[in-house]
């Protein structure tokens, strides 16, 4: 685990919330800490998603599942749940 990732107890909360993905075809899916602190990084540090740390997997293929995401209301509904357990104000 590298700093400013996601901790065990972070992440006992938050990885139950988010969907479970499938792998095509014959590739398994890969796993959804990584891609989240992906995610993270690129947040946290500003770098183009290109400059992602290779750590983390894909540059596209974190782009494409905070994309897809996004579409399905995976974040509205985290942060709502955060808020709702008051882990955070707004």
């Amino acid at each position: 685990m590298a700093r400013g990732d996601l901790t065990d107890r972070e992440w006992a909360l938050i990885g139950p919330l988010l969907p479970s993905e499938r792998g095509r075809w014959a590739r398994p899916s890969e796993d959804n800490r990584r891609f989240l602190n992906g995610m993270l990084y690129v947040l946290r540090t500003g770098c183009p998603r290109r400059d992602m740390h290779e750590r983390y997997g894909k540059w596209n293929s974190v782009y494409v599942r905070f994309r897809r995401w996004a579409e399905q209301g995976v974040w509205d509904a985290l942060l709502q749940t955060l808020v709702d357990l008051g882990l955070s104000d707004d």
